[in-house]
């Protein structure tokens, strides 16, 4: 059986995500995980999700709201955002993506 290599890399993501005229594409699904890029333009206009979400920031800085909270964020962090949560990345720089 032949191995199929997954191109799971910023550099990967970015070239699919100019595919699309959304600030997200998924990348990766399997059972019922799922891997998106998202690199917003000027504004974040995401809303609740129904299930946990994990954000890997792979390049910029800016802010992060998580519910009652807000707080800085650079790229290597990891974000958690329990489920049904508003939540949204606000002031970040033109180069953020996660």
């Amino acid at each position: 059986m032949m191995e199929t290599r997954l191109r799971l890399t910023k550099t990967h993501a970015s070239e699919k995500l100019l595919s699309t005229d959304m600030p997200f594409i998924e990348i990766f699904r399997h059972g019922t995980t799922v891997l998106e890029y998202y690199k917003p333009i000027g504004v974040d206009l995401q809303e609740r999700h129904f299930r946990d979400e994990l954000y890997f920031v792979v390049s910029g800085s800016g802010y992060f709201v998580n519910g009652s909270s807000r707080h800085k964020f650079e790229s290597g962090e990891v974000l958690f955002v329990s489920a049904n949560t508003e939540h949204h990345f606000e002031a970040f720089t033109p180069d953020f993506a996660t």
